[in-house]
């Protein structure tokens, strides 16, 4: 099951007790699934998703105490993948019309701002857009959460109310529809703590901490790593400096404090700064011993020009 799948699996669990919420939620799925029907003077919505069927029909039954001989489900399609809910009483759907504030001309999903004048009915509309027309990509590849709407008029409202969230949501066009899409991985987790998915939150939240684990180890294995090269490619030079004056001037030539250190290098190709300091007598710092080495470079540059 992928992660979006999972999302909407633990939202079909989480229909608010309280009507205008229901409502609320109602009036988001219909908005990306539902017209009326001329022909019976009825309603319909369609879906692929047996989810969103799942509430659609229980947000019908809780919010307008209709019966199951009102409602006919048909399945199409070579694989019955699509599914046809239909209200085929003209007084049910009615009352479906007016309480959700529908405009069949305009199909907009927020014709009255009342139907989310609350915090909780906004929750239970952006949980209602999710299901029928969001997605969330799998968390272990990248964070991605977006609700596909047919227009920008849709789209721009549905930023608006993650906005009263705190939620960053971005719009942009893609083909023929806009997207309302969040990026940045903790909003995702705070959008779906709006939604009500708690167990997925904790689970993105999990998946965070340990890509966010493994990026602070990677990150310390490349600085490592990059440090462990600068030491190496400087203690090359080094020995390359110190081998030039030995063949062309002998070590004779330098000075007893950069003499004592030059024959410490040759020998140990491999030991640190810290370790060389502590090898002489009088034991000199880390600084100490780069300043010599710094004079023997020095040295070797000036024999090289000569």
């Amino acid at each position: 099951m992928s992660f979006s799948s999972q999302v909407k699996e633990e939202l079909k669990h989480k229909i608010d007790t309280a009507k205008d919420c229901q409502i609320a939620e109602l009036a988001a799925i219909m908005a990306f699934c539902a017209n009326t029907c001329n022909q019976w003077d009825g309603l319909c919505a369609t879906t692929e998703n047996d989810i969103v069927a799942d509430v659609f029909v229980q947000l019908i039954k809780c919010a307008f105490n209709v019966s199951n001989k009102d409602i006919a489900l048909q399945y199409e399609g070579k694989k019955n993948n699509i599914i046809n809910i239909k209200i085929q009483n003209k007084s049910v759907t009615e009352k479906i019309l007016m309480a959700i504030k529908w405009n069949d001309s305009e199909r907009k999903m927020l014709n009255n701002s009342l139907l989310v004048q609350k915090e909780c009915c906004k929750r239970a509309f952006i949980r209602g857009a999710f299901l029928a027309a969001g997605s969330i990509s799998d968390p272990n590849k990248s964070y991605h959460y977006e609700i596909v709407c047919t227009n920008q008029t849709d789209a721009i409202q549905l930023k608006e109310m993650f906005a009263f969230f705190e939620l960053d949501a971005k719009v942009i066009a893609r083909k023929n529809n806009y997207i309302t899409y969040i990026k940045e991985g903790n909003h995702i987790t705070d959008c779906l703590n709006v939604m009500g998915a708690f167990v997925s939150q904790m689970d993105l939240y999990n998946v965070m901490i340990l890509k966010g684990m493994r990026n602070d180890v990677n990150r310390k294995v490349n600085c490592e790593t990059a440090n462990i090269n600068k030491t190496v490619e400087a203690a090359v030079k080094q020995i390359k400096d110190i081998e030039y004056i030995r063949d062309t001037m002998g070590l004779g030539y330098l000075k007893e404090p950069l003499y004592n250190v030059a024959m410490i290098r040759l020998e140990n190709p491999d030991m640190n700064l810290k370790d060389i300091g502590e090898r002489l007598s009088p034991p000199v710092g880390k600084s100490g011993v780069n300043h010599r080495l710094r004079k023997i470079s020095d040295i070797a540059q000036a024999l090289r020009k000569e």
